[in-house]
Parts: C-alpha cells; structure tokens; sequence
C-alpha cells in the first residue's frame, strides 16, 4: 500500500521501528516504560530544496535523534514527519 502523504521541501515521513516489548532477561516492558525509538524507515519523501537535493530515498533505514519529528497518526498507523537534517545516518 502506498502512502498518500507528500512531505514538502527537505520533509520526510518515517514509520519508526517497535519499541522494545522486553528487557534481554526476558522482563516485560510497560508502556509507560518504553523507550521512543530512534531508527525507523523512510517511507516518503520531499522534492528537496533548489540548492540542496534530497540524500535519502523511500525504503532507508535511517537513525534519528531521539525527540525528533513531530508525531501523526494516518489510517491507523503512526509516523514521523522531520527535517532530512533531523536525519543522523543511513543505516
């Protein structure tokens, strides 16, 4: 299915990845426990800047700092809308 959202300019839309459900002993984490999770994948992306062309495509595994992006909720899924600069690595 694709995403019917278009970032504008040096915008992307990430779905960021699960937040963990259980420590590495095997505790269960609540979900006012869990930690905001910094990778997600690129899921869209703007045309870029005239001077400065987009370097991330649809489909990157990317790493992003931790409060990042402003959160939206579209057709029952949550995702990120951030800045390209917001973005720290390409995984």
């Amino acid at each position: 299915m694709a995403l019917n959202i278009k970032p504008i300019a040096d915008r992307v839309v990430i779905e960021a990845a699960p937040a963990e459900e259980k420590t590495a002993s095997g505790i269960y984490i609540p979900d006012t426990a869990k930690e905001k999770p910094q990778s997600g994948v690129v899921v869209a992306v703007g045309n870029g800047k005239v001077d400065e062309p987009m370097t991330v495509k649809v489909g990157d595994q990317v790493l992003y700092g931790k409060y990042s992006g402003t959160e939206i909720t579209y057709e029952g899924k949550e995702y990120l809308i951030m800045k390209e600069s917001d973005i720290y690595a390409v995984i």
